[in-house]
């Protein structure tokens, strides 16, 4: 077992001075290092501690480290493992990333630093997935299609299916405007004998049969309408 300097004994007091309850020693076979020197676990969280306790993080994960021989001159050992809410491969990412801070931070005490990496990018990496939450649900609020227009109710249905009835029999049977408007006299009908005589020109003027398709479709509509009354006073 490597005899503590009084360099790493004076950073483990300042570590349980600050962190507190967050702080803990852990029996070197619960680390998950390769070592039988004393090993600690830290508590992170990306709760600040300023917060007013509605922070709503729910990830938290332990750093565990062990001093070496020759630490602060070269890393510490370091191990980190999820409490709640953290995959495997996030934590293989965070790992290597203190890693790489220790040893940008050769010759200092550096637990405390690590620690405070470890929180920015737990609340990093949180925060980004919010985001991401909320901007699925912004998409999916935008692909909502909002019915827009008059409500259909059972009256309004009958009088459009009415209507569309009755367009469609004018458009089918191109109802002709001598239903509406008797011929002239002249030429009201022609006999059997006259048909045998020379058949004489009759001319008509074409505004003779110009007829307003509209009022054509009115008139039709209102026919229907008697026909409807009179069959339900029948049969009353």
């Amino acid at each position: 077992m490597t005899d503590y300097t009084q360099e790493q004994e004076m950073e483990i007091e300042a570590l349980e001075a600050i962190l507190m309850d967050e702080f803990k020693e852990i029996h070197s076979g619960e680390s998950g290092l390769s070592t039988s020197n004393r090993c600690f676990q830290i508590t992170v969280s990306a709760q600040d501690d300023d917060t007013d306790g509605s922070f709503n993080n729910p990830a938290q994960l332990a750093l565990i480290f062990s001093h070496t021989e020759k630490y602060p001159d070269e890393p510490p050992l370091l191990n980190v493992k999820s409490l709640q809410g953290i995959n495997t491969e996030d934590l293989k990412n965070l790992k290597e990333k203190l890693i790489q801070e220790a040893s940008e931070n050769l010759g200092m005490a550096m637990i405390y630093t690590l620690v405070t990496s470890a929180k920015e990018w737990l609340a990093e990496k949180f925060q980004d997935t919010e985001a991401a939450e909320a901007e699925a649900e912004e998409a999916a609020k935008d692909d909502v299609v909002v019915p827009h227009g008059e409500p259909v109710t059972l009256e309004t249905f009958l009088a459009w299916r009415e209507r569309f009835e009755a367009e469609l029999a004018l458009e089918r049977a191109k109802i002709l405007p001598v239903i509406f408007f008797p011929l002239q006299k002249g030429a009201a009908a022609v006999n059997e004998e006259s048909e045998e005589e020379d058949e004489e020109d009759i001319d008509f003027d074409d505004d003779d049969f110009e007829v307003d398709e509209e009022d054509m479709l009115e008139h039709y509509l209102a026919e229907k309408s008697d026909s409807s009354t009179h069959s339900s006073k029948r049969a009353s």
